[in-house]
């Protein structure tokens, strides 16, 4: 659980970095200009852990079928080896998957002013400035959100319907409870995810350049890495207890300090 959470911090991490400081400077300076190669530079990462997030979430939601159906065989299946390929295998089909759609994208001829009226570099602000034919760019939407919104989609929809059967059918009520709270953090942050990125790619709005497009976009690219740390951690109880530690090592510090002088 702590390999496939390090790996979202990363992917996380990764999001914000790309996104953030060009974003903060358009906003302190009331816009801002990007060169092409930027732009598709932005893009290009943008894309990267946009799939390596959905891929991993799908993995991590596999992950909890596993702990919780199938708990004895759990060490046996999630194996050191296979956690390693699972997390490769999201890497680089988010990698490839970027690279071919950046690669149209940037083939793209774009009119002048070159506004993009949006608060980064995608594929929709992209689109709508674009004065050569964009049915590549079209498609290519529609055929990236199946490897990497609508199957991890369905992977996750499919491991929680075991999941709730598995915990329905649990006699005691703390152990529907302890089971349940293995995989509430993970499904907090999956609801949160997926609700935006198919508002955005796979059902836009009418008008994908609105403010309720921006706000969306807002919610997957900064609040959802914002939440993910503090989801996990405030329902961890090893992070919990760590963090009671900590707080009585400082007690004891102060107490130590203000007993020396």
């Amino acid at each position: 659980m702590y390999f496939f959470i390090s790996q979202l911090s990363i992917s996380d991490i990764l999001l914000t970095t790309d996104i953030v400081p060009n974003l903060l400077h358009i906003l302190l300076n009331n816009g801002g200009t990007i060169s092409l190669f930027g732009c598709m530079t932005q893009l290009y990462f943008f894309l990267v852990t946009l799939g390596s997030d959905c891929l991993l979430l799908s993995v991590m939601s596999y992950d909890r079928y596993v702990a919780i159906c199938n708990p004895l065989r759990y060490n046996s299946i999630m194996t050191s080896e296979y956690t390693v390929k699972l997390m490769a295998m999201c890497w680089l089909l988010s990698i490839f998957v970027a690279f071919i759609d950046n690669i149209a994208t940037s083939k793209v001829t774009f009119c002048e002013p070159n506004i993009i009226d949006h608060l980064f570099c995608d594929f929709l602000p992209l689109k709508d400035i674009a004065c050569s034919d964009t049915f590549t760019i079209q498609l290519l939407i529609y055929i990236q959100c199946f490897p990497i919104i609508i199957i991890p989609t369905i992977v996750i929809i499919t491991c929680y319907i075991y999941i709730v059967v598995i915990i329905v059918n649990i006699p005691t009520s703390t152990g529907r409870q302890k089971a349940f709270s293995t995989c509430s953090s993970h499904l907090i942050v999956v609801s949160i995810f997926y609700w935006t990125m198919f508002s955005v790619y796979v059902f836009p709005t009418k008008g994908n350049l609105s403010t309720v497009s921006k706000i969306l976009s807002l919610l997957y690219t900064m609040f959802t890495p914002l939440i993910n740390p503090i989801i996990y951690s405030l329902r961890n109880r090893d992070i919990r207890k760590a963090v009671q530690e900590a707080k009585l090592r400082s007690k004891n510090i102060r107490r130590m300090l203000v007993t020396l002088f």
